[in-house]
């Protein structure tokens, strides 16, 4: 690659939720050549299908040595982030895939963006390793975070140039809510939505860290931009990020705007939840379909009780979305909310009139 030659991009989890967020930002400075799998992605001028758990991508020879010599930087966001596939299904992704990954890079003497999460910095959160109960639940947090930090190591001990890249949560994009797939956190905002929450197993002042989509786009295209080889960067909210009562009053208001009804969650201790409410309440007293939608619940939240402030680093680059303010925040939460009403068909959510691109469903 020279300075006057636009990079070569190898983009993994094209259809993913950061992935189709990249492919509405890198076309503008970057040839993007997107790695698929099972599915085609129609936002995507130019598509290979691989397998990552395969040899050499899954390629033939040919392919995987033209593709080599072409690419200049590989941005790997393919990752299993479903809490209830197991131990092995994910690591055969976030760690084997990587290792993959990295091996292509460095044939192809590229470098290499490997978009991680910022909580592989909490190991103690999960209930099981908390010491608690785990019931019914089928998430099992600790298998996605212990196979991102493998999947870290990975790229630290290969010697290709690196960037690790650890967003906190992803939202939609904080200007039409859209997103590729509803995950973890959108799974808890329709149950509040829904009124299906009536506590919520968090300290009122607990963090919740989250980035809109978009925001970790430019932000990896920044990067790649200025040409960065190497070092972690941390796409959060930081200081900002909103806490469980803030969260609590955007999500009110927005079923006030909608016509929902509005059920504000009481805010009760997970030393509660453990002591009283699941083996008195819940036990025996619940269909195990919904004692288990409560468990998974539990693990979820269980990522942000009494989290400390992630470190944040945008707006060091040139180009670097500067760091997020609570405002922005706020309302970045609300378009979240009201995609999520619209595609649930839950109150009176005004149509999404702003598309975010090719392929993204509305």
């Amino acid at each position: 690659m020279t300075s006057s030659t636009p990079p070569t991009v190898l983009l993994t989890g094209a259809s993913g939720v950061v992935g189709n967020a990249l492919l509405a930002e890198l076309p503008s400075f970057c040839e993007v050549i997107a790695l698929i799998h099972r599915c085609a992605c129609p936002a995507a001028a130019q598509q290979v299908c691989g397998d990552l758990t395969a040899p050499r991508l899954g390629l033939d020879r040919a392919t995987y040595t033209d593709l080599a010599r072409r690419v200049d930087v590989v941005v790997h966001c393919a990752a299993v982030t479903d809490f209830t596939q197991g131990p092995e299904a994910t690591h055969a992704l976030n760690e084997a895939g990587t290792r993959a990954v990295v091996d292509f890079a460095a044939d192809a003497g590229a470098v290499l963006h490997h978009v991680s999460t910022a909580f592989v910095a909490r190991h103690e959160l999960t209930r099981s390793r908390m010491g608690r109960d785990v019931g019914e639940a089928g998430a099992r947090p600790e298998d996605y975070l212990d196979s991102k930090r493998a999947g870290e190591e990975v790229v630290r001990a290969s010697g290709v140039p690196g960037v690790i890249v650890r967003p906190s949560i992803v939202i939609g994009d904080s200007r039409t809510g859209q997103i590729a797939a509803f995950q973890g956190l959108h799974n808890i905002l329709l149950m509040l939505l829904r009124g299906l929450m009536p506590l919520v197993p968090l300290p009122a002042t607990s963090l919740i860290d989250f980035v809109p989509q978009d925001v970790v786009a430019r932000a990896i295209a920044a990067l790649i931009a200025a040409d960065r080889r190497d070092g972690e960067v941390w796409v959060t909210a930081g200081r900002e990020a909103l806490h469980t009562e803030q969260v609590l009053q955007v999500v009110s208001g927005v079923c006030t705007e909608l016509g929902l009804s509005t059920l504000i969650p009481r805010i009760v201790g997970t030393d509660m939840v453990d002591r009283l409410i699941r083996p008195v309440f819940l036990a025996g007293g619940l269909p195990k379909r919904a004692l288990r939608r409560f468990d998974d619940m539990l693990a979820m939240t269980a990522l942000f009780a009494d989290a400390p402030t992630f470190p944040t680093s945008l707006g060091e680059l040139p180009g670097d979305p500067p760091p997020l303010t609570r405002e922005e925040l706020e309302a970045a939460l609300r378009q979240t909310l009201l995609h999520l009403a619209r595609v649930k068909k839950l109150g009176d959510a005004p149509p999404v009139t702003r598309p975010l691109a090719a392929g993204v469903p509305a």
